[in-house]
């Protein structure tokens, strides 16, 4: 485990799949943790908080949109009111949109931006001011993507979206040094969840491939031989939560198996 001092900490988009994992993960280390989902998955994230609680942490839910900038600053002040303060975030929320682009529709794509970049600046952008109010000191950890490097056909505004967190992980990083936040992404590979399922059905479709063919076709590259599970990027996460990780900031790390692309 890694060496940390106990934080309150806000996770977004932790209701289920690598956000969860997160979020246990979290409370393993000795942290507490808000749960933020939408409310079509508050039965789970209520379940989560409360897992949590079962480990002796602190723990509660916030229900709200990421695109929303009062959803979101309204989630901060509950995670704050609930916590005490806020020493962490990991903006973890996220959707895929799964078609090619010359019949993408703009709400597709606005859809996905929306909840994808926007939804992460606003993340970033509240926690830091609850961080600066409070003194200075902080963690920002943003959800980007394997696509942040190297996209994926069919995934283009998925793909965008998560170059523009990259991006934006070290424009914050830059900026907010001086007030002792650091600011690192992490790059998921991957990973056995619902979204990785349906990203198999629909690129299957496109390809005329069975169910889990598409995912055995792009994951035959790893070179670990296996798609990940969320809890491989839950400890990469625990690791930039910690005190281990105080003297790195603007980094997009991979953990993705190794995957070889040609």
């Amino acid at each position: 485990m890694p060496k940390t001092t106990s934080r309150s900490i806000l996770v977004t988009g932790a209701a289920r799949g690598i956000g969860r994992a997160i979020a246990l993960r979290l409370a393993e280390d000795g942290h507490d943790v808000v749960i933020n989902d939408i409310p079509a998955n508050m039965a789970a994230a209520e379940a989560v908080a409360a897992e949590i609680r079962s480990l002796g942490r602190r723990s509660g839910t916030a229900i709200a949109d990421v695109s929303d900038p009062e959803e979101v600053r309204a989630m901060v002040a509950e995670t704050v009111a609930a916590l005490g303060r806020l020493d962490g975030l990991v903006a973890n929320a996220g959707i895929a949109h799964i078609q090619g682009l010359l019949d993408l529709d703009i709400a597709d794509w606005d859809k996905v931006m929306n909840v994808n970049l926007r939804g992460v600046f606003l993340c970033y952008q509240a926690a830091a001011r609850q961080m600066v109010a409070q003194g200075g000191g902080g963690k920002i950890i943003g959800a980007a993507s394997i696509v942040a490097y190297r996209p994926f056909a069919l995934l283009g505004p998925y793909s965008a979206s998560k170059w523009g967190v990259r991006g934006l992980t070290q424009a914050a990083a830059m900026e907010w040094a001086k007030y002792g936040i650091t600011v690192n992404a992490y790059c998921p590979g991957i990973v056995g969840t619902n979204m990785w399922d349906l990203i198999d059905e629909k690129l299957g479709a496109e390809e005329g491939l069975a169910k889990g063919e598409a995912l055995r076709k792009y994951a035959g590259s790893i070179m670990l031989g296996r798609v990940s599970e969320p809890e491989d990027v839950a400890k990469y996460v625990s690791y930039l939560a910690s005190d281990d990780s105080d003297y790195m900031t603007g980094q997009s790390v991979m953990i993705d198996g190794g995957i070889q692309f040609s």
